[in-house]
């Protein structure tokens, strides 16, 4: 079960050139005859960033040149792993047209997802750049940490998009189910609120996984360090998951040419 998930895992990487041409060109193709292009995402978050701070900061009484870039950090790396797994969710139905013609390794199209919610990442960082420029780094210490917490993070956002595409592409419902869910937790996870800020309730930030995933992240560019709780449960989630993700994959794998 396993051997079938990690041959195909091995035969995808290996066709990296295609899965990176893949997820370039659908950004490209996102944004074709636009003289901005790709640069709309980083407006558009960029506005939400500046709106949201202006009022929730107010609400929650804090300072601008700390509330802003935590909440650029928060928002532009919730994006990045939200679009993940709910474009993994569809990723083998709307590729079905390819698995249906060609035998290709199935997961080359989680990683065109991964790969193209990376590229829109990196366009969303100007703001986090900026906002980073304006306020002054907090500590220079903490900033190589995020290099090896962001591929942690994204590495569990991949086991949850193949997860959520293998039954999504048997159960034609559940890309719905997977878009309200991550709604949910976008609002009980601390990323437009400070964890702090929680005092009777803190045990949704305590027991909430995103909440550590997130806070592994986001913590380096603000200037803290992860606690070795938030490493543990991210380290732990992705062990976990990736089990998961590929007994299900190789059990299932020669099914989804069937499903789609």
């Amino acid at each position: 079960m396993y051997n079938l998930a990690l041959y195909d895992l091995k035969r995808s990487i290996a066709s990296w050139r295609l899965w990176t041409l893949l997820g370039w060109l659908e950004v490209r193709q996102r944004y074709a005859r636009s003289r901005v292009g790709p640069f709309w995402l980083t407006i558009s978050t960029g506005v939400m960033v500046g709106s949201i701070g202006a009022v929730y900061g107010t609400l929650f009484g804090m300072k601008m040149s700390d509330y802003l870039p935590y909440l650029a950090v928060s928002l532009v790396l919730w994006t990045a792993f939200s679009a993940t797994v709910l474009e993994g969710s569809t990723a083998y139905i709307n590729s079905g047209h390819y698995i249906r013609q060609a035998a290709t390794p199935k997961l080359i199209f989680m990683l065109q997802v991964a790969w193209r919610n990376l590229i829109i990442l990196a366009h969303n960082s100007v703001i986090v750049v900026v906002l980073l420029a304006i306020y002054g780094i907090k500590s220079w210490e903490t900033l190589p940490v995020f290099i090896p917490a962001l591929v942690l993070y994204m590495a569990n956002a991949m086991w949850m998009a193949m997860v959520t595409g293998l039954l999504s592409a048997r159960f034609r419902d559940l890309p719905q189910i997977v878009a309200a869910l991550m709604q949910i937790a976008f609002y009980v996870t601390p990323i437009i609120y400070h964890p702090n800020s929680l005092t009777r309730f803190s045990f949704i930030v305590d027991f909430n996984p995103l909440a550590h995933l997130i806070e592994l992240v986001r913590a380096p560019l603000i200037g803290e360090w992860p606690s070795a709780t938030t490493w543990g449960v991210s380290v732990g989630l992705a062990v976990a998951g990736w089990l998961l993700a590929l007994g299900l994959t190789g059990r299932y794998l020669k099914r989804i040419p069937y499903w789609v």
